[in-house]
C-alpha cells in the first residue's frame, strides 16, 4: 500500500481534525484502551494541540484518507492533569515534549509507519531546541482482563528498543467509558520517558 507521511503543526491540522477524531475513536475502541469515544470530547481534546504552535501532527495518508496519525505537544502546553506527575517528581514541563497518541488502522501495520511516527516526533522535539526529554503514557490493564485478546502483544519491547523506559513513579489516572461499561471509570496510566538531549 502506498502511504505518504505528512507533518503539520498547530492550526495547519484544522482541516483534518474530524478525520483524526474518528480515527482515534476507531483505533482506541480495541484493547487495551477499550475507549467508547465521543466526537465532541475528541474535538475539545484535539483543539489543545491545534492551538499550540509547537505541536506536531504526523499523518499517514492513503491518497487523501487519513489511515494513521501521531501527535506531540510541549508538556507545558498541556493541561495540569498531564503536567502534575512531572512537577511532583521534580521534572520541568517546559523541557519535555509529550507524545499524545500513535494510531494506525490494522491493515497498515507492520510497514514501518509506527517507527516513522516516533522518528518524526523525536526529530521535531530536537528541532525546537528546548526539550531534554520525550515521553508518552500508556494505560495499565490487568493480565486477566476479560476483553484482553488471546493474541494481544503489548508494545513494551518496541518502546524499550526506541530508548524509552517506564517510570513507575510517573503515574496518573484518566477517566473514560469502556466499550462494555455504562459509565466512565478511572484508569491507571504510566509514563514512559526518553532523554533526547
Amino acid at each position: 500500500m502506498a502511504v505518504s507521511i505528512r507533518r503539520l503543526s498547530g492550526d495547519q491540522i484544522k482541516p483534518y481534525l474530524d478525520d483524526l477524531a474518528r480515527l482515534r475513536i476507531e483505533v482506541f475502541r480495541h484493547f487495551p484502551y477499550l475507549y467508547d469515544g465521543d466526537m465532541d470530547y475528541e474535538r475539545k481534546y484535539l483543539d489543545t494541540y491545534a492551538r499550540s504552535p509547537e505541536s506536531l501532527f504526523v499523518l499517514a495518508l492513503d491518497g487523501e484518507s487519513v489511515v494513521g496519525a501521531a501527535t506531540g505537544i510541549p508538556m507545558d502546553h498541556e493541561t495540569d492533569e498531564f503536567k502534575g506527575p512531572f512537577i511532583e517528581q521534580g521534572y520541568e514541563p517546559d523541557k519535555i515534549f509529550y507524545f499524545g497518541e500513535s494510531v494506525l488502522l490494522p491493515n497498515y501495520r507492520g510497514q514501518g509507519i509506527g517507527v516513522a511516527f516516533f522518528d518524526h516526533r523525536e526529530g521535531h522535539a530536537r528541532e525546537q531546541g528546548r526539550f531534554t526529554h520525550c515521553c508518552f503514557c500508556a494505560v495499565e490493564r490487568p493480565q486477566d482482563h476479560p476483553l484482553r485478546p488471546a493474541d494481544y502483544q503489548p508494545l513494551d519491547s518496541f518502546w524499550h528498543n526506541r530508548g524509552y523506559r517506564k517510570v513507575p513513579e510517573l503515574t496518573t489516572t484518566y477517566s473514560w467509558k469502556d466499550v462494555d461499561q455504562a459509565a466512565e471509570t478511572a484508569k491507571p496510566m504510566t509514563f514512559w520517558l526518553r532523554r533526547i538531549a
